[in-house]
């Protein structure tokens, strides 16, 4: 299990072991400010939350069913909404993202990005390099990874930018991204709406 600065438990499993997609899952949605959101639990963790409309939404879902009661949905609940409030929530939550373990080190790299603040794929694919003990990484393997984030907002792949401050690669589409790094009081001025087909 991972603690990351941003106060966000990440729940790790043995290495090549996930969540099987047959086993239940539980769904509740929650209307936000930049459209309803529908997250996902185990029971005990929260699997997911994806954006109305978003791309890969439920990918990770597999079977499942309501879950309006479930403790795990109201702390995220919480969260989200002093989150959209404009405040760093402080709430621990416990994250079990589906994935193989290249994407789960991503998305564990993802929750140490400080709030407010933004970092390159390329950024991101020297520190996996660092770690695998590798010269290099492709960042466009890293955007992969970052794209089938399954936890949005939470799990902050919003704070990803590209190459020289390129808005680009979010699933939940870069109006709802560039909505985001504005309600975190981001400096936009270096930022910007690459041309279609832009690089990370």
């Amino acid at each position: 299990m991972q603690r990351s600065a941003y106060g966000i438990r990440f729940k790790t499993a043995e290495k090549g072991v996930c969540l099987n997609m047959d086993s239940n899952q539980y769904t509740k949605e929650f209307n936000s400010p930049i459209g309803r959101m529908t997250m996902a639990s185990d029971g005990e963790n929260l699997t997911g939350v994806w954006m109305e409309g978003q791309k890969y939404f439920g990918a990770t879902l597999g079977n499942h069913g309501p879950g309006a009661s479930l403790p795990v949905f109201d702390l995220v609940e919480e969260w989200l909404e002093l989150y959209f409030q404009g405040e760093q929530p402080g709430l621990v939550l416990p994250l079990a993202p589906q994935g193989n373990e290249f994407r789960k080190s991503i998305w564990s790299i993802l929750c140490d990005i400080p709030y407010g603040e933004v970092i390159t794929y390329g950024e991101i694919a020297k520190l996996v390099a660092q770690k695998m003990g590798r010269a290099a990484m492709s960042a466009q393997a890293v955007g992969g990874a970052v794209g089938h984030n399954p936890i949005s907002i939470i799990i902050p792949c919003h704070r990803v930018v590209g190459s020289k401050g390129s808005l680009t690669g979010y699933a939940g589409g870069i109006e709802r991204k560039i909505k985001l790094l504005q309600l975190e009081r981001v400096n936009m001025e270096e930022l910007y709406i690459p041309a279609k087909g832009t690089a990370l």
